[in-house]
């Protein structure tokens, strides 16, 4: 049931066994950069994974090719990853009305070296294209391109999501400041070292994804379109912490995908190892007042061996 799940906020992962008990936020710059219709937005600490082995192996079995090309196109840049980027952020957007025209734009803060950085472009002979008063860098042979909106947040990814970035910072789009329930749900996670939203679009189709085929069953679709919201983050400051937060709007629907969930992970159970079988023993779900509540705890060293675990591979497949 978490093959899924894993795989469509597998950005959270890329930290995981890393991260330091400081918070993930974004500044106000950042935030002012990303599109109102937002789908999933993402945030990472980014210099503690680059400080961890673990982290960075784990992240090498489990990145998928799109955020390798968004951390490829983040090298070429001229940028040193250790010490220039602080933080990450990825925000899963939708263009115009349309639920299947779906872009990402990627967001670094740091302190930027921007000397350094415009002597390394100029050096490859790389010329920047203006939108507006914006100037966007191509970045070589990734089809991506990058740019500085101060000299502590950089956006990046393709050419038409970093417009539509620039589109809401210079005030011409509306922005994710004004998607209240995303704000909303981003209040409730933001001060944890890594942390996820999802609108509710996205809130379904995790959903659906994580029940599997229990997600087509009569009981779940007679609550799917109550799915409003979510939000999840993570702590590995002693242990390893997730918790996981889905908006329903009323208590029958929370009682019911926690019945779905519920039952999903006792079948996985009954076919796991005892690796696997602890791990989802580890798995805690329960509904109140309209909230499903989904959290798991455990040990560094029992993570670490759930991850040499069939389960686990299964999840990253």
């Amino acid at each position: 049931m978490l093959k899924n799940f894993v795989t469509y906020s597998i950005s959270a992962l890329l930290a995981a066994a890393a991260l330091s008990a400081s918070a993930a936020q974004l500044s106000g710059d950042a935030r002012a950069a990303i599109p109102h219709d937002v789908q999933q937005l993402v945030v990472i600490d980014y210099r503690a994974m680059q400080n961890s082995n673990t982290a960075m192996q784990l992240r090498d079995r489990v990145m998928p090719p799109d955020l390798k090309s968004f951390e490829e196109a983040l090298r070429k840049s001229g940028l040193n990853d250790n010490h220039d980027v602080d933080q990450l952020a990825f925000a899963l957007f939708r263009l115009g009305s349309s639920t299947d025209s779906l872009e990402t734009v990627g967001i670094a803060q740091g302190q930027f070296d921007m000397d350094s950085i415009m002597a390394s472009f100029k050096k490859q002979k790389v010329v920047p294209k203006t939108i507006r008063t914006n100037k966007t860098y191509p970045l070589a042979r990734t089809g991506m391109v990058l740019c500085f909106v101060d000299p502590s947040t950089m956006v990046f990814g393709s050419p038409e999501a970093v417009k539509a970035a620039l589109d809401v910072r210079d005030g011409l789009k509306p922005g994710m400041l004004t998607n209240g329930s995303i704000m909303d749900a981003m209040r409730s996670v933001d001060s944890q070292p890594l942390w996820s939203v999802l609108d509710k679009s996205g809130t379904q189709i995790m959903m659906k994804q994580v029940l599997g085929e229990a997600g087509s069953v009569a009981d779940y679709e007679s609550v799917r379109k109550r799915l409003d919201s979510s939000w999840y983050g993570m702590d590995f400051q002693h242990g390893v912490k997730f918790n996981l937060t889905i908006s329903t709007g009323d208590s029958f629907a929370a009682a019911t995908v926690s019945s779905l969930l519920s039952a999903a992970v006792l079948y996985k159970k009954m076919s796991g190892n005892e690796v696997e079988k602890a791990a989802l023993a580890a798995t805690d779900i329960s509904s109140n007042s309209g909230l499903l509540n989904i959290h798991f705890a455990t040990s560094d060293n029992d993570f670490n061996t759930l991850l040499n675990s069939s389960l686990f591979q299964s999840m990253v497949r």
